[in-house]
């Protein structure tokens, strides 16, 4: 049985057949306990929806129950306002501090990141987590050898991406790479089946957002996964199980800085769409 439910809990609401975006419940009259419909066994990706949204907690599944599941506190709930500074003021992190982050700290943002959206939740994504330093330093060098091969075979195109300049910064004792940051995340999954590149970007994107509660800061590493692609070698180093790509990267660490203001951006391009509109 796909899930159960407690009689005596439950109100015959029918909020949870209405919640099921598979349309996977369904209750044959107003005072008769949901059931699954037929072949939901099959069809259903245990997103939770229904035991989340049952306001008597009457219904449960095997993979998850009423009582298991954290319950949402009004009193952590945030306001448009704190919502709004909280998102404008994300910064991509490029200065940290000589510290290392405790695996405890790290583990509760990987937590964090598995809560993203994921394509008929089949959660995919895998994190590997870079800890020590010279290990994230070694890697650092290996994008700067394919940059001093792009700048060698195709001094077009390294001058079209500044090459030159980001390998000057590595040979003066800078790290353009990984900005000096004590660990790197970079997230794979299977190459074939589903959506894994949006389920990965997500998964990172969750976790950059989630460093600043944590105290760190966070950036995305394009240069990582621009070597990834292009440099056998870096993409060997990672050593990912077979069939695995990776889809994102991400440096971590304690930053450096402050950020005391929201700088400006462009407002969003939109188009407005409306049918009768169309018609004129």
């Amino acid at each position: 049985m796909l899930f159960t439910v407690d009689p005596e809990k439950c109100n015959c609401c029918g909020i949870c057949v209405e919640a099921c975006g598979r349309k996977l419940i369904e209750m044959t009259s107003q005072d008769v306990v949901p059931t699954p419909v037929a072949g939901a066994d099959e069809l259903c990706n245990n997103c939770g929806h229904c035991v989340a949204v049952c306001p008597p907690g009457a219904l449960s599944r095997q993979t998850m129950k009423p009582e298991d599941c954290p319950p949402i506190h009004k009193d952590l709930l945030i306001s448009a306002e704190q919502a709004e500074q909280f998102l404008r003021s994300r910064r991509s992190i490029r200065n940290y501090k000589d510290r290392p982050v405790g695996r405890d700290t790290l583990s509760k943002l990987i937590e964090i990141a598995g809560y993203a959206p994921s394509a008929h939740n089949a959660r995919p994504v895998h994190l590997l987590v870079i800890e020590d330093s010279t290990e994230v330093r070694r890697l650092a060098g290996l994008v700067i050898e394919w940059m001093r091969l792009v700048i060698k075979d195709s001094p077009s195109l390294a001058e079209a991406l500044h090459l030159d300049r980001v390998v000057g910064f590595w040979e003066s004792g800078k790290d353009p790479i990984c900005r000096n940051a004590p660990h790197l995340i970079i997230a794979h999954a299977p190459e074939i089946g589903g959506m894994p590149h949006e389920d990965c970007t997500l998964a990172l994107a969750y976790l950059e957002l989630a460093a600043p509660t944590v105290g760190l800061g966070a950036t995305w590493a394009g240069y990582i996964m621009a070597a990834n692609v292009f440099h056998p070698p870096f993409a060997e180093a990672l050593n990912l199980p077979e069939g695995h790509k990776a889809f994102g990267a991400m440096v971590v660490g304690y930053h450096k800085f402050k950020y005391l203001r929201l700088p400006l951006r462009n407002s969003p391009a939109v188009t407005w769409r409306n049918a009768q509109e169309g018609c004129n």
